[in-house]
């Protein structure tokens, strides 16, 4: 008899077929994402049903919070219909993601199907009440394009696919756009609803969009102050703009080799010193790589990808080359961090290697994902991994550009904010450089809510470390804090809280 829990995780991929083949899960090779009305109304009924069932269910507590944020989270995406106006060249564009994951695993058994996935896509833009931006739509027939210029791929085998992603690329660029200054979802039926639910979907949080926007207004403000200090150390600068200035203009790499050197060298740091803060370390390698190629110009400036569960593929933290020598070297450590180790390899390579199952292994929720990446950055600051206050300055960098995305992505989906002034807030107030910051804002516009959950979930986690190590006091073991956080898989914020307090409440 199948379990609530597997029956999750099997809606759970065949709503996303190819992230099974990512990490190595066996039965949907031959499989690629329904996007038709019809066969994600299906799958929402499938869920909708999970979720009456859930309550009376045999399975435990944990696994139940999981089991319902899985199928409430597809029920929102599906619901909010933005495959209707994702088209550009970034990973959550459907076609844009086609491309990508392509070079990345066996597509043999999936070629079949990539006509009639280019003609859903397709029908999906024609029959609707949405746009895309105009950009969006330049954006995306641009990628494809590059695609149709390049060398034949290794993926395609056999096959004559061009001639559909040509079409596809026609089809784009006879669409009636949106403009600029109607970029966010609040401008599309139902917008503001659909926002609402993404914010709680992402977040797993109550906090409503005009209560996310004041929070990032506060950091934004409180990180100028560490910038000030740092800055008068680095330079003896105390003004903001001029320690900005300095960072978008100096300290850049000289080659492409030189940051991957410095990647691999951090990420080496880091496992050395983990022992002391982690009981349990990962099983699986992490690699550190440039980006294939041909999927330089579209990629973002680092990912890792999972390890696949066989042992046939380590962990790979990707890094971007493109335009290395106008990039600057202060990110370079507390990328790897985050991505890598003690960041994302750490927490998605323990929890595949748990008896969990795949459910928890492999839940979709960001706020606990993104969360202890960005955790990991500040955490990496107290195992004394940082090698200068140069690289100190890449930590608060990235942390302006998580604590402006608070203020962005509402500024955008709730409040009606045009995509210039998007652009404008995180110019002056982040490290970010032009290309960055476009990019940023796209992807913002593209994946509504989805880039709150890295501050909520940091500031959660390190809450309830907070209060555990207040109510333990010199019992606190933070190898202990560590190993419960990774051990139990993606949850709700909700949750670990729960567990975190029930932990602290036995030592």
């Amino acid at each position: 008899m199948t379990s609530l829990s597997d029956e999750t995780f099997q809606a759970m991929m065949d709503f996303w077929p190819t992230f099974a083949t990512l990490v190595g899960v066996p039965g949907w090779d031959d499989r690629l994402e329904d996007l038709s009305v019809d066969g994600q109304q299906s799958l929402r009924a499938r869920l909708e049903d999970i979720l009456g069932r859930v309550d009376e269910s045999d399975e435990d507590p944990v696994t139940r919070d999981v089991i319902r944020h899985q199928a409430t989270s597809i029920i929102t995406m599906i619901d909010a219909r933005l495959v209707e106006h994702t088209v550009s060249s970034g990973l959550n564009a459907p076609v844009a993601g086609l491309l990508r994951w392509s070079s990345q695993i066996d597509f043999s058994q999936r070629l079949h199907l990539v006509p009639g996935f280019l003609e859903q896509v397709q029908e999906r833009l024609r029959n609707t009440d949405r746009k895309p931006l105009r950009r969006h739509i330049a954006s995306g027939a641009a990628h494809v394009e590059r695609f149709l210029a390049s060398p034949r791929q290794e993926w395609e085998g056999d096959t004559d696919l061009r001639p559909k992603f040509a079409a596809y690329r026609e089809f784009l660029l006879s669409l009636d756009g949106r403009d600029d200054e109607h970029a966010g979802l609040c401008w599309l039926p139902e917008g503001e609803q659909n926002y609402a639910k993404l914010v709680r979907d992402y977040t797993t949080a109550s906090y409503t969009p005009a209560e996310l926007h004041q929070m990032g207004l506060e950091l934004i403000a409180s990180l100028r102050e560490e910038y000030a200090e740092i800055g008068s150390r680095v330079w003896g600068v105390s003004d903001v703009a001029e320690i900005f200035r300095r960072l978008r203009t100096e300290l850049l790499w000289d080659n492409e080799d030189e940051m991957l050197a410095s990647a691999v060298e951090a990420v080496a740091r880091a496992e050395a010193e983990a022992p002391r803060w982690f009981g349990r370390l990962p099983e699986a390698r992490c690699e550190v790589r440039f980006v294939p190629e041909i999927d330089r110009a579209n990629a973002p400036l680092a990912y890792y990808l999972d390890a696949a569960m066989d042992g046939s593929r380590p962990g790979t933290y990707f890094l971007n080359p493109l335009g290395a020598r106008e990039r600057s070297r202060t990110l370079a450590e507390v990328v790897a961090f985050h991505e890598a180790t003690p960041g994302h390899h750490f927490q998605l390579s323990i929890a595949a290697e748990t008896e969990l199952s795949n459910l928890r292994k492999f839940a979709f929720i960001d706020s606990y994902i993104e969360g202890w990446g960005l955790y990991t950055e500040r955490l990496a600051d107290e195992m004394g991994l940082y090698s200068s206050d140069v690289a100190r300055l890449g930590m608060l960098g990235l942390d302006a550009m998580r604590a402006g995305r608070l203020v962005v992505d509402t500024g955008l989906h709730a409040f009606g904010w045009s995509r210039g002034q998007a652009v404008e807030y995180l110019r002056t107030n982040t490290t970010m450089d032009d290309s960055e910051i476009n990019n940023e804002i796209d992807r913002y516009i593209e994946t509504p809510g989805q880039a709150l959950a890295y501050m909520v979930g940091r500031l959660e986690i390190q809450r309830v470390r907070a209060e555990a190590e207040t109510k333990t006091g010199a019992r606190f073991d933070v190898r202990e804090f560590h190993d419960l956080v990774l051990e139990n898989g993606a949850v709700p914020l909700s949750t670990l809280n729960d567990l975190v307090t029930d932990w602290a409440g036995r030592a």
